[in-house]
């Protein structure tokens, strides 16, 4: 194996994950499309872009509020402005930044009355930095924002244009910790999946496995266990993108997409389980979903097309859905970094007519998918590294096969398996060659 993993601590006599060049270099990036675009200056408000920018967190709570904000100008360094006794941290504990780090906040999403003036003030402290260099006439690059603070940076005479593509294009290709913490973090669901393989059995709930994933991740050191979807049953086809309360059975299909951040960096990693037994119908279900995985993985190399990888997976017409945009999702790919969907974009939907070429250094995740007649449905993800000349897949709990966990039963005398088939239900055994 080519990418190497390690104990989630700093060591001194080992050389790991290199902080102060993650930060460097990721500022290096975004700098370079920066300058390579029209825009003069990068406002940030999207959390993942914030940490991209000037390599600052102050906890998961914050993703979803839109106070913070961060300003990249042309030729200039980052400039953050955070939550009160947050900017202080920065200043204390942050010394890259410099003094560039200011208490500041923007509306809270509106729950700051309008008559208060945030967005007024969010729009004055940018166009102050932009005026210091002489960049008050120039576009700002915005990735998202609150009505409000547009309207305000409007009425300061800015022209604000979309700035998300740029942010895209510099976290596009990761930097070798970046791989590495990837790497990591996908390590760490390696033993969340082993923990539930053992686990996973008739009688325990659906929410319960979503308990024990949560655990063992937090215990490894995650930093946020962003989702993780199990779906059992009948819930397998159609699926919903949620855990319940439901009673796993003995023959139920069992698929789950565990989503935690490590340092900041992500993973989107789906498995699929047969509890004490499985049908013909999902048996072969899970082999043509593993076909298509496979053929897809033999295609990446640099050069390679996101075109390329979905000629080789099913149109949506040929498993249940009317087109393409209703199947979104199943036959399916995706960038992994600080956020699980960024560069580049895999779809039947778009990537035909728009293909992106692969790189190497990209890092991203492949799904397939694949219903049964008999209501069970199969999903594999897995997450690679475009290497040199290939790649390297590094989600590494077993799914080359369908995997049974829980009891294997067997008729009394007898040494297989006994399988129960939805459709008759009847028991059967299985025979010796499957």
């Amino acid at each position: 194996m080519g990418i190497a993993t390690y104990g989630t601590n700093a060591v001194d006599w080992e050389q790991r994950v290199d902080m102060d060049r993650l930060r460097t270099e990721r500022l290096q990036r975004l700098q370079a499309q920066l300058e390579a675009s029209e825009l003069g200056a990068l406002l940030t408000f999207d959390f993942h872009n914030i940490r991209y920018m000037t390599a600052t967190h102050i906890g998961t709570w914050a993703m979803d509020k839109l106070i913070r904000f961060a300003l990249l100008p042309r030729g200039g360094k980052p400039v953050v402005w955070d939550f009160g006794s947050a900017a202080r941290h920065h200043q204390l504990y942050n010394p890259w930044l410099e003094g560039r780090a200011h208490a500041g906040l923007s509306t809270l999403r509106g729950a700051m009355p309008p008559q208060a003036g945030r967005a007024e003030d969010v729009a004055s402290k940018v166009h102050a930095v932009l005026a210091e260099h002489g960049l008050e006439n120039e576009p700002v690059g915005v990735d998202i924002a609150e009505m409000p603070v547009l309207a305000a940076l409007g009425d300061r005479g800015l022209t604000v244009t979309d700035g998300q593509q740029v942010f895209l294009s510099a976290r596009r290709i990761k930097t070798k910790d970046e791989i590495t913490l990837l790497t990591t973090a996908a390590s760490m669901v390696d033993a969340a999946y082993h923990q539930l393989y053992e686990f996973l059995r008739p009688g325990v709930r659906e929410n319960e496995c979503v308990g024990l994933v949560a655990k063992v991740l937090f215990d490894l050191g995650s930093e946020q266990v962003e989702g993780v979807n199990a779906i059992s049953g009948e819930r397998c086809s159609p699926h919903p993108h949620v855990f319940s309360d439901k009673i796993i059975r003995p023959g139920d299909p069992a698929f789950f997409d565990i989503l935690h951040s490590y340092q900041g960096y992500r993973t989107c990693y789906y498995r699929t389980f047969a509890v004490g037994s499985a049908s013909r119908g999902h048996r072969d279900a899970y082999r043509r979903c593993r076909e298509y995985m496979d053929q897809a993985i033999a295609l990446v190399k640099p050069g390679a097309t996101t075109a390329d990888i979905v000629s080789v997976w099913p149109r949506a017409e040929e498993f249940g859905f009317a087109n393409e945009e209703q199947a979104f999702g199943l036959q399916y790919g995706h960038g992994v970094g600080l956020s699980i969907w960024e560069r580049p974009i895999f779809s039947r939907l778009n990537s035909l007519d728009y293909p992106e070429v692969l790189e190497e250094g990209m890092v991203f995740a492949l799904e397939t998918y694949w219903p049964a007649p008999d209501g069970t449905a199969a999903r594999i993800e897995e997450e690679l590294v475009v290497t040199r000349d290939g790649c390297e897949v590094i989600t590494l709990f077993p799914a080359e096969e369908l995997l049974t966990t829980g009891p294997r039963y067997h008729a009394v005398g007898g040494d297989l398996p006994i399988v129960r088939d939805p459709q008759s239900h009847r028991n059967t055994q299985i025979s010796g060659g499957e």
